[in-house]
């Protein structure tokens, strides 16, 4: 009913705009005061149906859309910057962005995705970048962890982000330095009680019938969106199936010792040719990761954002709207991509080219696609087990949340045809 009311007013108010005729031009470059709540106006926009552009490229991914009152109040609210332009100006720079010769677009955002987080309900002690950044943006999220998954819950969504996990049953390979810690004791303990409870003998077991559930959503035409550990522990877990890659202390026996040459590659989304950590007490799981080797000063460790064509590839455009083109580096459990580990047919959105190493990379499978992000907090360089949540509020022009947030608007475009 609440619903109806704010719709039927919209409706209003779109009725008197034909007199004033105005727009509102929601900038996303330099000006804004907060980029981050400003992906939450566009999603509330979007839930209350009202048309909207996104015109890539065009100072930082700006909005725009019809003036009404009440997006006018709700931005106020929220600190967000906007410029009301006359429609004729809306218009000029609707033909400017369409001029051949310019690398911009103005892609239609038609409904507002559902958005699903998998997560453990108590994820002590650690913090998510993804929930803190919705839950400062205001966009709405529901957290679902295995019982959803194998309950057939996913494909009521449209948008899925895997918290910090590790889809191979090895509790994030900290059982070296933690294995004493309280937390750590019951975070396995919850573990093994859910993969029982849930018919499966072993955590890795339930961890890749999730994953394979993950998979077929994607295929599906869902949209998979993964930060730090949950990038590479989820190909590998697809890689390693009918593969025992645990030892003792994380399922009850020994690992199969000829793991490596039975890992079958064809399974992954988007990494090949890795060499898995065989030894328990190493902090990682595979070549994949580039941390270990990492000697960049935390002054000088930053990645570039490549330029798309915006007419031409839309969606990594989408994915890289941005008001810098040079992001700052963080750190994270899996803090960037080697990138003879990945395959040749994943795009690259985002490197550090003298490391190496890729940041940012998405690829399409099936009627879906998915997005790996490097790293664990991009206001946290080096974010560590039991340090405070970020205080977004401190962050609101974050280029590297931006890169975040872009994924959850990116369903909502409207698809064009493919050019020929």
């Amino acid at each position: 009913m609440k619903k109806l009311l704010i719709l039927f007013s919209l409706v209003l108010c779109l009725s008197g705009m034909k007199v004033r005729a105005a727009s509102m031009l929601i900038q996303m470059d330099q000006t804004q005061q907060n980029h981050i709540k400003a992906y939450g106006i566009a999603f509330w926009i979007l839930e209350q149906e009202v048309e909207m552009h996104w015109l890539l490229n065009y100072r930082g991914g700006s909005f725009l859309v019809k003036q009404i009152k009440q997006i006018e109040n709700e931005c106020l609210i929220r600190g967000v910057s906007y410029t009301i332009i006359a429609d004729v100006q809306a218009n000029a720079i609707l033909e400017e962005i369409a001029q051949p010769e310019t690398n911009m677009d103005a892609v239609k955002l038609e409904k507002a995705p559902k958005v699903a987080v998998y997560s453990p309900k108590d994820k002590a002690p650690w913090d998510d970048a993804v929930t803190l950044v919705l839950t400062y943006a205001e966009i709405p999220y529901d957290v679902i962890y295995d019982e959803e998954i194998m309950g057939d819950k996913l494909p009521t969504y449209d948008w899925l982000h895997l918290h910090h996990e590790d889809f191979t049953g090895q509790y994030g390979r900290f059982w070296y330095a933690y294995r004493a810690q309280k937390w750590y004791q019951d975070q396995q303990a919850s573990a093994e009680a859910t993969a029982r409870r849930l018919g499966f003998n072993k955590v890795s077991e339930l961890k890749l019938s999730v994953a394979k559930k993950i998979r077929d959503f994607t295929v599906g035409g869902g949209f998979l969106f993964a930060m730090c550990s949950a990038t590479d522990s989820y190909d590998i877990s697809l890689a390693a199936d009918g593969v025992d890659i645990c030892e003792t202390m994380f399922d009850g026996d020994p690992s199969d010792k000829a793991m490596q040459g039975k890992m079958n590659f064809d399974n992954c989304f988007a990494f090949t040719d890795f060499i898995l950590s065989q030894n328990p007490a190493e902090y990682e799981f595979s070549s994949i990761d580039a941390t270990q080797g990492r000697r960049i000063p935390e002054k000088e460790d930053y990645f570039g954002l490549f330029e798309f064509s915006a007419k031409w590839d839309p969606v990594p455009t989408m994915l890289c709207q941005n008001h810098e083109k040079i992001i700052k580096g963080f750190m994270g459990q899996t803090t960037a991509f080697v990138k003879k580990n990945i395959k040749t047919n994943v795009l690259i959105m985002g490197e550090n080219k003298a490391a190496g190493e890729a940041r940012y990379i998405h690829g399409e499978y099936g009627k879906g696609t998915w997005t790996f992000y490097g790293g664990h907090d991009p206001e946290d360089y080096e974010h560590k087990v039991g340090d405070p949540p970020t205080d977004l509020a401190l962050h609101p022009n974050s280029p590297g949340y931006r890169l975040i947030l872009n994924n959850i608007l990116f369903p909502a475009a409207k698809k064009k045809k493919q050019k020929t």
